[in-house]
């Protein structure tokens, strides 16, 4: 099992954003040493909480703070740009960081975002855009034909080949025919999560689902997967966890329901998801109550806390239910206390995951 890292951020609102940048940032480097091999950095216009407009900045600081591990968006919402200015701005980034690179997609689900460009929330619209723009992305790095590029979303002309001075659309990902691309999943029925098992990307199981709701989200990857007869791999299949480490479990409890992980859930995650109408894609039991769905629930049947035996016995426990997954993404949180946290992320490191060495 490979540890990673999936950082949406999480600052509440108000945060210093030149602060929190670099704070970020650290965590990167830190994680880097520690040996993690990958990090996920969201994308938000809107989110106050979470508060990256621009993930392919972030990444490219971070190429020059780091040395190991691999950066990816997490994800860039397609609905959100030009995927004729997108294609140029990943490609660059994929040949600064030399392979050292994951291209995270999706629709983005942030109300305010989706506003932003007049796309309704309950609606589909979004969706079928990202299907679009990712597509028509893919095709211009791999077959950029002049002439006029229109949807009723976006419209953009590539330009006829000038040869005398180098008119053309020249820029391609470093790595062919374009980066790893992962994306996310949140129902078991995702048909997100099909067409990673259908296009080979990276399947993503976010961090709100419980292990019983994600042990569906493999069977739609293989769904997808059988659509052109081909094999759904589970090492590429990241499950995404908030963790908290600590010496004792009381501490460990103590620290993650008064601390910056019971902050985020209460003062975000649970308004948000109940706003949105899909507080049920955190019960274990479809027919709970939403107002059973506390922090103590969370502590006991979603999050995993405890000591490092502990963490491992939950992790496996998962492992075995799910029948398997290649990367544990630990999420990102604000770290304070820094020391904490720290020792959370070491612990997890090098006391959890070599307990978990076996699982292959």
């Amino acid at each position: 099992m490979q540890l990673g890292y999936f950082t949406m951020p999480m600052h509440p609102p108000g945060s210093d954003i030149t602060k929190t940048l670099h704070d970020d940032l650290d965590q990167i480097v830190f994680l880097d040493k520690l040996g993690f091999t990958e990090a996920w950095i969201g994308e938000h216009f809107t989110a106050e909480w979470e508060n990256i407009s621009a993930p392919d900045q972030f990444i490219a600081m971070a190429l020059g703070r780091t040395e190991n591990i691999i950066l990816g968006t997490g994800v860039s919402c397609l609905p959100n740009h030009n995927p004729f200015v997108l294609a140029h701005r990943i490609a660059q980034l994929d040949h600064l960081a030399k392979g050292r690179f994951r291209w995270g997609v999706g629709s983005g689900g942030f109300p305010g975002d989706l506003d932003v460009f007049g796309y309704d929330p309950a609606g589909s619209e979004h969706r079928k855009m990202t299907a679009i723009t990712l597509d028509t992305i893919i095709g211009l790095w791999r077959d950029p034909k002049p002439g006029l590029y229109e949807t009723e979303w976006w419209r953009f002309t590539v330009p006829e080949i000038v040869e005398d001075y180098g008119q053309r659309f020249h820029i391609k990902p470093y790595q062919l025919p374009h980066p790893p691309i992962g994306v996310a999943g949140v129902s078991p029925n995702s048909e997100t999560l099909r067409m990673a098992g259908e296009r080979g990307f990276i399947p993503m199981s976010i961090n709100t689902a419980p292990h019983t709701l994600i042990k569906g989200h493999w069977d739609a990857v293989m769904e997808g997967a059988g659509r052109n007869g081909s094999t759904a791999d589970r090492s590429m299949w990241r499950i995404a966890r908030d963790i908290y480490v600590a010496d004792t479990n009381q501490q460990a409890r103590e620290d993650a329901i008064n601390g910056t992980l019971g902050r985020d859930w209460e003062g975000y995650f649970l308004k948000l998801l109940s706003r949105a109408k899909v507080l049920d894609h955190t019960k274990i039991d479809p027919d709970m109550p939403d107002s059973d769905v506390t922090l103590e629930y969370l502590l006991d049947n979603i999050w995993i806390v405890g000591t490092p035996d502990e963490v491992a016995s939950k992790l496996r426990d998962i492992y075995d239910y799910v029948g398997g997954f290649g990367t544990l993404l630990a999420m990102g949180h604000e770290w304070d206390p820094k020391e904490k946290w720290e020792h959370s992320m070491e612990l997890l490191a090098n006391e959890v995951l070599p307990q978990l060495s076996d699982l292959d």
